[in-house]
């Protein structure tokens, strides 16, 4: 099942990356309020169906690629295994 995670800073969070590629493409010549940078996982999980891949990358996100803190994360199921990616 392939499940694309999607991390970002909740409101009121300083974005320093952010700020420093919106101060480049401003430098650029580029008309650029503001960038907010987000991490974007897509992943090949072995799971017998959606909810069980989701469960899965939720609880991915609560233990390693998300800090409750600052950040908040979106599960999405982008489909199944690809033909070409399966081993046989």
């Amino acid at each position: 099942m392939i499940v694309k995670i999607e991390v970002k800073l909740k409101p009121g969070h300083f974005d320093p990356e952010g700020d420093v590629t919106a101060k480049s493409l401003r430098d650029l010549g580029f008309k650029v309020e503001e960038v907010k940078v987000s991490k974007v996982y897509t992943l090949n999980l072995l799971s017998g169906n959606a909810e069980e891949a989701v469960n899965q990358a939720k609880d991915m996100c609560k233990k390693l690629l998300a800090n409750p803190t600052k950040d908040n994360f979106t599960v999405e199921v982008l489909g199944l295994e690809k033909a070409d990616n399966k081993k046989s």
